[in-house]
């Protein structure tokens, strides 16, 4: 059961991607030959109007083809045919679906809590006497103090809640220089010890939890969304500077797998829905942010070439330019491959 969710989820994901392209060259006035869910062998195909509507095999994929995309066409509305500007929106369009589906996966997780988290400090860990308070939080004792909103923490900007999370689950330094709000203007606090001498805890401090009403639910989802486009931007930083192990690659049966994990392992219903929101919005801002990269074969590498248009006031050749994506999309073709067979192997290996 988990996988056949898995797979709904990846599925709607890719959909929604290929959909911006689409609705937006129909609006566009861009001929749309077909628009595919899936890829691989035809399941089942209906043509309405000029565009042939397919549901294919393999749901790991989907495309929306349109006239003149990759060769010279004669059809005034063919995608070359059309003016930059709406090009440029076409290309863009996919991502933008990913960031709003990843959004909207957000705001329903945000619904589901009890309040909305934030940056700023409520508390700290410590005892009370009568009037007086004796802190055992060394955050306390280092600078930090009620009321502040975290903004950095060693050059890392902190959006939401889940920053700070990533952020004490991989760090290993035992001082830290922040970056705080306080009284409406920032403050660098040097040498901060997060550690509580009484519990032994590394987070020695409580944060603010706001009541469910509508802005503090959006604007709690779109903190959420840059911290989850800020994890996706320094993974992709450290697979570019050789940081991220090869083993941490994965592909989509990686991504299926996880999606199932979270369906069938959550202890109840109810964590396996916010569980599967979660992925969902991390998974589809991923696909957003990758698809806008400046290689070959993406949106992004299409992108590229509509600026270099824009810049010289005339366009590449087609054939140059298919050259240059066809290059990209064997490199990407490469690297699923090997993103797929680490996959496999931890399958394998559990």
């Amino acid at each position: 059961m988990g996988i056949i969710i898995a797979l709904i989820i990846f599925g709607l994901i890719v959909t929604v991607h290929e959909f911006g392209h689409f609705i937006c060259a129909k609006l566009s006035g861009i001929r749309v030959l077909e628009f595919s869910i899936g890829m691989g062998p035809k399941l089942v195909q209906k043509k309405k109007g000029e565009t042939m509507y397919s549901l294919r095999l393999l749901p790991l994929g989907g495309y929306c083809a349109m006239e003149g995309e990759d060769e010279t066409s004669d059809d005034k509305r063919s995608f070359r045919n059309a003016k930059l500007w709406k090009r440029m929106i076409v290309l863009f369009a996919g991502a933008f679906m990913n960031f709003v589906l990843g959004f909207v996966m957000l705001i329903g997780m945000v619904c589901m809590m009890d309040s909305v988290p934030t940056n700023e400090i409520k508390g700290f860990f410590g005892d009370k006497d009568g009037d007086k308070v004796t802190y055992s939080s060394q955050s306390y004792e280092t600078g930090l103090r009620h009321g502040d909103v975290f903004v950095e923490i060693d050059g890392i900007n902190i959006y939401s809640t889940l920053d700070l999370n990533y952020f004490f689950a991989t760090t290993n330094k035992s001082t830290h220089d922040v970056v705080v709000k306080r009284d409406g203007e920032k403050v660098t606090v040097e040498d901060v010890v997060f550690y509580d001498n009484k519990s032994g805890k590394t987070v020695d401090f409580g944060l603010v939890y706001k009541d469910k009403k509508p802005f503090t639910v959006v604007k709690g989802s779109g903190e959420m969304f840059l911290s989850m486009g800020h994890v996706v931007g320094m993974s992709l930083k450290q697979m570019v500077t050789g940081k991220l192990e090869k083993e941490e690659v994965s592909g989509p049966v990686g991504v299926v797998s996880t999606i199932s994990d979270a369906a069938t392992e959550s202890e109840s219903k109810t964590d396996a829905l916010f569980n599967l929101l979660y992925m969902t919005a991390m998974i589809t801002i991923n696909i957003g942010i990758f698809n806008l990269l400046p290689i070959p074969g993406l949106d992004g590498g299409r992108l590229i070439f509509c600026f270099i248009e824009l810049v010289r006031r005339k366009p590449v050749k087609p054939e140059h330019e298919g050259y240059v994506h066809l290059v990209g999309m064997l490199l990407l073709f490469g690297l699923m491959i090997f993103a797929t067979y680490n996959d496999i192997a931890r399958l394998i290996t559990g």
